[in-house]
Formats: C-alpha cells, structure tokens, sequence
C-alpha cells in the first residue's frame, strides 16, 4: 500500500488503544504472559508496547462512553501450538483451542481466541506454510 492507495499518505498502524482498568496489572499480563517489550511508563497509568513495529497503549477509559472492550487485536506467532501452550502455562484464559479456519492456497489460517488481563478478547494467528 502506498500513498496514493489512501490519498492521505496512511502507511501502518502507528499506535492502538486498549482500555485496561488496572494499568498495571495488564502491563504485567502484556509483558509476562504475551511477551511483547515494554517501551515506557508515563503518568497518569499509561504503558506502551513494542509489537512488531506497532505500538499498544494500554490505559483507564477516559471517560464513561470509552468504557467497553476494544476491537479484536490478532497476534500472528509462528507456531500456535507451542504459544497456546506457552501462554496456558503462564494463566492465560482462553475461549477455545487453536484451530484450522481456511485452507488458503499457499497456507492454513490457524486462530485462537483469549482474555487479557482486563477481559478483552484478543485472538493468536498463525499462517502455517503447506508442506512441500
């Protein structure tokens, strides 16, 4: 995608927002439990993450009408067994067992789906290669 593709020069995700009500209890499950690098702490309760290039913002709903589960953030790993695994071991919640979702003609579309820390849903990828 390039600009003239927007009109507007958009590029890639800079930056996503998710409502964390214990800041810190959400960093920890972010850092501990999903594994991403944290990049800093600023007042008042805000986190932010490395995740491939995109940064996550975790942070207290501003305001009543912001207070609800955000969209769906689907992290592509690499083996989603041995993540679900890895992530069940260290307290994630999850909502079922990875699982084959398309036939795609140069891979299979594995996902699972699992609760954060603050109960939003956030869901495991993975592009498995066909073998040759």
């Amino acid at each position: 995608m390039n600009a003239t593709t927007t009109g507007i020069g958009i590029s890639r995700l800079g930056q996503i927002a998710i409502n964390a009500h214990d800041v810190d209890r959400a960093a920890a499950f972010y850092a501990d439990v999903l594994g991403l690098k944290l990049l800093f702490k600023a007042p008042p309760g805000l986190a932010f993450f490395d995740c491939g290039g995109v940064r996550l913002m975790l942070s207290r709903p501003e305001k009543p009408e912001f207070d609800h589960p955000g969209s769906i953030l689907y992290f592509a790993v690499p083996d989603i067994h041995a993540a679900h695994g890895k992530m069940k071991e260290n307290g994630a919640r999850f909502e079922d067992e990875p699982h084959l979702v398309a036939r795609m003609p140069a891979h299979e579309l594995w996902m699972t789906f699992f609760r954060d820390s603050e109960n939003n849903l956030m869901g495991l990828m993975s592009e498995v290669p066909h073998a040759a």
